[in-house]
């Protein structure tokens, strides 16, 4: 007769799945200080928002067609996301597709579309064993109905995660989300009174998150274009010439270190 199994109670896994995460926390601890020693930065931005600019640049430059160059640019997300993640950034931002886009060809926004809904599918789950939550900024409006789920299953998956937050502003524009955050408003019946910078914060795609205080956008172009223009009110700015398919862990701290030498005002004086 064979003796029942046995279980462990319930307590000692809930226990031991503290320990574990804070085994993880320490490590993740470990290794951004080792960074920080190792390329002499004296900060790292809390909320790193970039404008992954020069896929179609970098695949002109090598006689490709501009679809390879966004399959490369899709392979450097992965690894810019892991390089903050390691260097202890709180928060990644990535302008993946804006509102704009949808006005270039057809065959480019459908290309797009297939790349983003292969890397939602292949990186989620890789994300989520980094410990990474996704977040999504921007509207699911406008595109297919199984694009919009592998979004929201995404979210869903990673909803946990305390690593570090990947926020994914996909079919964003920030003039948009602010018309968003107005009609959210006036739907909750919200006093007009009662309306602060603070407030309208609530309502906005990024509700809950910090602002970003680096921008960085690659190829060489020294515009916002229309990126998270309320959050980016105090942010500081930094342009590389280098296309985002070659924008790598190196060029990242690179910007970590010209933002550690800055003096942030937030409008006052030193």
């Amino acid at each position: 007769m064979r003796s029942p199994s046995r279980r462990r109670p319930r307590c000692w896994r809930s226990r031991r799945n503290v320990a574990v995460a804070a085994a993880q926390k320490r490590a993740d601890s470990e290794t951004a200080e080792r960074i920080l020693a190792e390329y002499g930065l004296s900060a790292v931005p809390r909320h790193v928002a970039i404008i992954m600019d020069g896929n179609g640049r970098w695949a002109r430059a090598r006689g490709m067609p501009r679809l390879a160059g966004h399959h490369a640019g899709r392979e450097n997300v992965r690894r810019i996301t892991m390089a903050c993640a390691d260097a202890g950034v709180e928060v990644l931002t990535i302008y993946a597709f804006s509102t704009e886009n949808w006005r270039r060809p057809a065959d480019e926004v459908w290309g797009l579309m297939s790349l983003l809904a292969e890397a939602i599918d292949r990186e989620a789950a890789d994300l989520n064993r980094n410990n990474v939550r996704i977040h999504h900024s921007g509207s699911l409006d406008g595109i297919s109905a199984a694009l919009a789920k592998s979004v929201q299953r995404a979210v869903d998956l990673t909803a946990s995660n305390t690593r570090m937050v990947l926020n994914v502003a996909f079919n964003y524009g920030g003039r948009a989300e602010i018309a968003r955050a107005v009609r959210r408003m006036l739907a909750q019946g919200v006093d007009p009174e009662g309306i602060t910078e603070e407030r309208i914060g609530e309502f906005l795609d990024t509700a809950g998150l910090p602002d970003p205080d680096l921008v960085i956008r690659t190829a060489g172009e020294m515009r916002l274009s229309n990126f998270l223009l309320w959050q980016a009110a105090y942010a500081e700015y930094y342009a590389t010439p280098v296309c985002w398919p070659e924008f790598g862990r190196e060029e990242l701290y690179r910007a970590f270190a010209d933002f550690g030498r800055r003096t942030r005002r937030f409008g006052g004086l030193v």
